[in-house]
C-alpha cells in the first residue's frame, strides 16, 4: 500500500482550524473591552435616561468628562461586537446534546449585543455631545428623553435587556448538558456575564466585579483553541504492485 496525499482535506481543515482561532480571540478582547468601557464610564452616566431630571443631572456630569464619555462609549460598542461573536464562538463547543439550544443562545444573545450597540450609542455618544452642545440644559434633556422614550429607543432597549438576560442563562443551560467543557466552567460563564452585565458606571472598582467574567471567557477561548480540527494525519492509502495496477485497470 503506498500513501495518497489529501492536500484539498489538509487546506479546508487548516482553513478550519484557523477560523477557529480567530473566533476563540474574541472571547479575551470582549471581556478587556467591557471591563474598559464601565471602569472607563463617569460614574452615574451609565443609565437609561426616561425623565428630564435626571436628564439635567447627567448632563452636568457628562459636561465635565466628554471626551472620557466618547472612549467609555468607543469601547462599549466594540466589546458590545466582540460579545456577539464570542457567543457564536461558544455555540461552536456545544455538540450533540444542547446543540439546538446553544445555537438558539448565540442567536437571542448575539442579537441581544447587537441591539446593546444601538442602545449605548443613544447612552454614550448621544449623551457627550448633547452635554458639549450649544444649547441649554434643559433643551439638551428633552433631547435626550426624548429619543431613549422613542418607538426606535424603546425596542432596541427591550431586545438589548431581553438578550443580556436569557442568552446567557441558555448558553450556560447547553455548556452544562453539552458537558463539552467542565460544569463548573458553565456556571462560571453565566454568572460571570450576568454580574458584569449589571454593572453600573462606578469607577474602577467595577474590574474586581467583572474578574469572573473575564477569568470564564480566557479559560472558554483556550477550550475553543483546543477543539480547533487537528490537521489532516490519516493519509488515503492505495493499493501497490501488481494487485494495484489490476485494481486500477478495473476502475477505469
Amino acid at each position: 500500500m503506498t500513501e495518497v496525499k489529501n492536500p484539498a482535506g489538509e487546506s479546508a481543515n487548516s482553513a478550519a482550524r484557523t477560523r477557529q482561532r480567530i473566533l476563540a480571540l474574541f472571547l479575551p478582547v470582549a471581556a478587556v473591552l467591557y471591563i474598559s468601557a464601565e471602569a472607563l464610564s463617569p460614574k452615574g452616566t451609565d443609565q437609561v435616561l426616561t425623565t428630564t431630571s435626571s436628564a439635567v443631572k447627567v448632563l452636568a456630569i457628562a459636561s465635565k468628562h466628554p471626551a472620557q464619555l466618547y472612549l467609555a462609549g468607543s469601547c462599549a460598542l466594540l466589546a458590545l461586537g466582540a460579545l456577539a461573536v464570542s457567543y457564536a464562538a461558544i455555540a461552536g463547543l456545544v455538540r450533540h446534546r444542547g446543540s439546538a439550544l446553544a445555537t438558539t443562545a448565540a442567536l437571542i444573545g448575539g442579537l441581544g449585543a447587537f441591539c446593546g450597540a444601538i442602545t449605548n450609542v443613544m447612552v454614550y455618544p448621544n449623551l457627550a455631545a448633547a452635554a458639549t452642545a450649544h444649547m441649554s440644559p434643559g433643551a439638551a434633556a428633552q433631547f435626550l428623553v426624548t429619543t431613549f422614550n422613542s418607538g426606535f429607543g424603546h425596542a432596541f432597549t427591550y431586545a438589548y435587556f431581553l438578550g443580556i438576560y436569557a442568552g446567557p442563562v441558555l448558553m450556560g443551560i447547553a455548556l452544562w448538558r453539552s458537558r463539552s467543557v467542565p460544569r463548573w466552567l458553565a456556571v462560571l460563564f453565566f454568572a460571570g456575564l450576568e454580574v458584569a452585565q449589571q454593572m453600573s458606571s462606578a469607577g474602577i472598582i467595577v474590574v474586581v466585579f467583572m474578574l469572573p467574567f473575564a477569568a470564564a471567557m480566557i479559560l472558554l477561548a483556550a477550550w475553543i483553541w483546543r477543539a480547533s480540527p487537528a490537521p489532516a494525519s490519516s493519509p488515503n492509502l492505495k493499493p501497490s504492485g501488481a494487485a494495484g495496477e489490476q485494481l486500477t485497470e478495473l476502475v477505469r
